[in-house]
């Protein structure tokens, strides 16, 4: 067997979305299942440092990991179906390794030389890739090349890993699309050619190419690809369109792809269980009761500014033999009056609100929270949507005139949320938020406590602004209850009122922790709540 590291390079072609995020996701569990610890790494073509300073209607939610690293959202997927914590090493972006070329070259640290995107980036891409290999202990790394394969941005990245094979063992999995011509019928296999044309002449030759599709690959259409593609047509994999997302690995697998990549790689597998995987799909697919919950957003017009919240109830509702319909609210066209709260609400069982950040939209969010405390329907808020609960509060229950946050109106007569004492002065936007993983000590006796189980929360953070301190004791006498507070019990991470269906919220992000068979126990919670 060979000593070198085992890589496994996922490209796309033809568009992006073609769904490179979830084969990876889904092939990593395959490998799993067969007792395979895999790494999986998203590089991304951008040359913003991370993702977080991008709008999430542009390119979908940032996801924050334990360690404060804001990524794309794929590693929200990775880190869904494998069950694992992944950090910063797991997603590089060409702003990030610009960045540290230029700083080594500012040091001096290569000795004068002419310093060029290859060998010395693509060195430095190598190095990211091995390093990743060797710190996580790996038997496998899965590296995701953003984008498609015509991109400009990508060229380098593609160099790296066509380098990078000249080193290690690597495999490479090429992603595409088999569209159908409506007129005609007929499963067309000229984009998917052309694709694997330029990945020739970039130096790489796929072993193995995914083919997405509305119905399964046709026998004759595999042939095709398989001959036109220089690729085995037991490795052209058919990757058809499916009720869930979580189906993939099933599918995949009755394909036989865990086999196929091992024995490409030379390593025997080990065992096979989905056991618990397939019996999470089965209650998925055949959900016992319905119900329809309300996301009441400022970024509804992408569907994947919301991904881990939508993933989140579907994990609480899988596990509990239900399904949820999602119905998006845009919080301005509450704001706007363009409709009614009641017309917007008025056939849902729960209403959560989500993060975000800067003042459009939120009296929107705001109304529909008082709705839901005063009609005592299920209320979940996460983030800005703790923010927003507590306004709301002090503004109608504590009869706090103006109570506001100083992020939407800096001098408020009543600045009930207020910017960190640890964020002021700081102009930065990128990576200078509180955010990773942070502990909350739970009330006993509270709803919070009861669904975690334990008398601490560990959730992850993204935000700037925290309840106000000095209000804390008024709002308390008024009925509001912190459940939540920081070791110091300066911040305040969970709230919940009590004698209501289910009112709670907190200023973290429970869904980045939520997982198909570990569901977060707020959302478990609030589902549960919705179903009664």
């Amino acid at each position: 067997m060979s000593n070198k590291r085992k890589f496994i390079v996922v490209t796309g072609g033809v568009l992006s979305g073609l769904g490179k995020g979830l084969f990876v996701s889904s092939l990593g569990k395959l490998l799993q299942s067969r007792g395979y610890k895999v790494a999986p790494l998203k590089v991304d073509p951008y040359v913003n440092v991370d993702a977080g300073t991008m709008n999430p209607i542009e390119h979908g939610e940032v996801f924050v990991l334990d360690d404060g690293s804001e990524v794309d959202m794929d590693l929200g997927t990775y880190e869904r179906f494998l069950d694992v914590k992944l950090n910063k090493y797991s997603n590089i972006t060409t702003g990030k390794i610009y960045k540290k070329v230029i700083e080594k070259e500012r040091r001096g640290d290569y000795l004068g030389k002419t310093v060029q995107l290859i060998p010395f980036v693509t060195g430095e891409l190598k190095n990211d890739y091995k390093a990743l290999y060797d710190h996580s202990e790996a038997d496998i790394v899965i590296i995701e090349i953003g984008g498609t394969i015509g991109d400009i941005e990508n060229q380098i990245f593609l160099e790296s890993v066509r380098e990078l094979s000249l080193e290690e063992d690597v495999m490479f999995v090429h992603c595409t699309l088999v569209p159908v011509m409506g007129v005609v019928g007929e499963q067309k296999t000229k984009p998917t050619q052309q694709n694997v044309r330029m990945l020739r002449e970039i130096g790489i030759m796929p072993n193995m190419i995914f083919c997405r599709s509305e119905k399964p690959l046709e026998d004759s259409i595999k042939k095709k690809i398989s001959l036109f593609c220089n690729v085995s047509e037991e490795r052209v994999i058919s990757g058809p369109d499916l009720k869930n997302i979580y189906e993939i690995p099933l599918v995949l697998d009755e394909q036989c792809v865990a086999e196929k990549v091992l024995s490409f790689l030379n390593l025997e597998p080990r065992r096979k269980d989905l056991y618990e995987w397939k019996e999470f799909v089965k209650k998925v697919n055949n959900p016992s009761k319905e119900i329809n919950i309300a996301i009441v957003g400022k970024y509804t017009g992408l569907k994947d500014s919301y991904a881990s919240v939508i993933e989140s109830l579907d994990h609480a509702a899988g596990n509990l033999n239900a399904k949820v319909n999602v119905k998006f609210v845009e919080s301005s066209d509450i704001e706007d009056n363009k409709i009614g709260v009641e017309e917007a609400l008025g056939d849902v069982h729960g209403i959560l609100v989500p993060g975000g950040f800067g003042k459009r939209g939120i009296e929107g969010k705001i109304k529909c929270i008082k709705y839901a405390r005063e009609k005592n329907l299920p209320f979940l808020g996460l983030c800005l949507g703790f923010q927003c609960a507590v306004i709301e509060f002090s503004r109608n229950v504590a009869e706090l005139n103006g109570a506001n946050s100083t992020e939407f109106v800096p001098d408020s007569e009543n600045p009930v949320i207020d910017i960190m004492l640890a964020q002021r002065g700081i102009n930065e936007k990128g990576g200078t938020m509180r955010l990773g993983e942070y502990e909350a000590v739970l009330k006993d006796n509270s709803i919070v406590k009861n669904l975690y189980k334990d008398n601490i929360a560990l959730e992850r953070h993204r935000h700037r602004y925290e309840v106000n301190t000095n209000y804390v004791e008024l709002l308390e006498n008024k009925g509001l209850v912190f459940s939540g507070k920081s070791k110091d019990g300066q911040l305040m991470e969970f709230l919940e009122i009590p004698n209501h269906n289910f009112f709670v919220a907190t200023q973290a992000h429970p869904e980045f922790k939520s997982r198909p068979l570990k569901p977060s126990p707020l959302f478990f919670g609030f589902v549960s709540s919705c179903l009664k």
